[in-house]
This record gives structure tokens, C-alpha cells and sequence, in this order.
């Protein structure tokens, strides 16, 4: 679960999102039952749902308001990063974890993520956070960590992504939807979260 600190930055919660996700791939790996590998799987889907919709509706505009044409330039790579990560997480959704093709699915989806990850801690956000003030950065993680209560908690990829109405109207739309499918999917227990 991410920090609730009111003094957490967006970078800092934009990384605890990553590493969460890492972590939820690993105890996949690890899982020893079918059972738990399903709970990981839909663990791992559930989040990164929440995270991408919830960077394209806070992070990608800031980066727009803040860094002019080179933030317009890393929201556009970064959007079609996400464009691909969830055609690829559809397809995932798509298949049974007990499908021999599914472990290979999503390692290719991970290892496609972690390059992302990777960019986006190491340039991205570095030259976010430079451009902002502290109390601005604090607000978006506040603003992302809300956000993510109310966007969609599966793959969407024809939905839009460019932020603003558009995009808070498709997932609103595609939330009660997602959220009666998960009433029946298998996700590990809060503990073990």
C-alpha cells in the first residue's frame, strides 16, 4: 500500500507504485499453487491498472504545465509506453494463468515495464521534481493517490489517454464494470499484501 505521509512526494509515490508492482511480480513467481498465482497475477494487473490511469490524469499533465515542450514530449513517449504496457495487459487479462503462453506474457509485459520504470525514475521524474516546487510535488501524490480510488482496475486500451474529461469520463464509465469483475477474481489476502 502506498505511504500516506502528507509529506511524500510524486516521485516518491510514483516509485513505491513501481517497487509494489515488482514485488507483486515476484511473489507470482514464487507462488507455489495455481491458486496463488492467479491472486498475484490479478494483484499485479489490479495495480498497474490504477497506477497508469492515475500518472496519465496527474502526472503526464504536470509534466505538460511544468516542462513545456520537453514535458509534452516525455507525456507523449510515456502515453504510448502506456498504450502498448496495456494492450499487452489485456491480452494477459485474456488468458488463463494455468495457459502455458501466460508466463511468458508476462514477463515480457514486466520486463517492457521495468524499462519504463527505469526511464521514468531516473529522467523523467528527476527533471519533474527540479521544475516544482516541494508543496506542488506533495499535492500531485496526494492528487495520484486519490485518483487511483476512482479509474479503472483493468486494461482499457481503445479508452482515451490524454487526461482532462475525456479520460475521467471513460474510466468512471469503465469502473463499476471493472470493480463487478473483481468481485469475482481471487487476490491474496490483505495481509500478505
Amino acid at each position: 500500500m502506498s505511504q500516506s505521509s502528507v509529506s511524500i512526494t510524486i516521485s516518491q509515490e510514483i516509485i513505491q507504485d513501481h517497487r509494489e508492482l515488482e514485488e507483486y511480480y515476484s511473489k507470482y513467481q514464487a507462488a507455489t499453487t495455481e491458486k496463488e498465482q492467479n491472486q498475484w497475477a490479478n494483484q499485479f494487473r489490479w495495480e498497474l491498472a490504477r497506477h497508469s490511469a492515475a500518472e496519465e490524469l496527474v502526472l503526464y499533465p504536470a509534466f505538460e504545465k511544468y516542462l513545456g515542450d520537453e514535458g509534452k514530449r516525455i507525456a507523449d513517449s510515456d502515453r504510448a509506453e502506456h498504450l502498448e504496457a496495456k494492450n499487452q495487459l489485456y491480452e494477459l487479462e485474456r488468458t488463463n494463468v494455468t495457459d502455458s503462453n501466460f508466463p511468458t506474457l508476462f514477463k515480457k509485459l514486466v520486463d517492457d515495464l521495468r524499462e519504463h520504470m527505469r526511464s521514468e525514475e531516473e529522467n523523467d521524474l528527476v527533471k519533474f521534481e527540479a521544475a516544482i516546487p516541494r508543496e506542488e510535488s506533495q499535492a500531485l501524490a496526494k492528487s495520484f493517490q486519490r485518483t487511483k480510488h476512482f479509474v479503472p482496475t483493468r486494461a482499457h486500451p481503445s479508452a482515451p489517454d490524454k487526461g482532462g474529461l475525456p479520460e475521467t469520463a471513460a474510466g468512471l464509465a469503465a469502473l463499476p464494470i471493472d470493480k463487478l469483475r473483481d468481485l469475482f477474481s481471487s487476490f491474496p489476502s490483505q495481509e500478505t499484501v
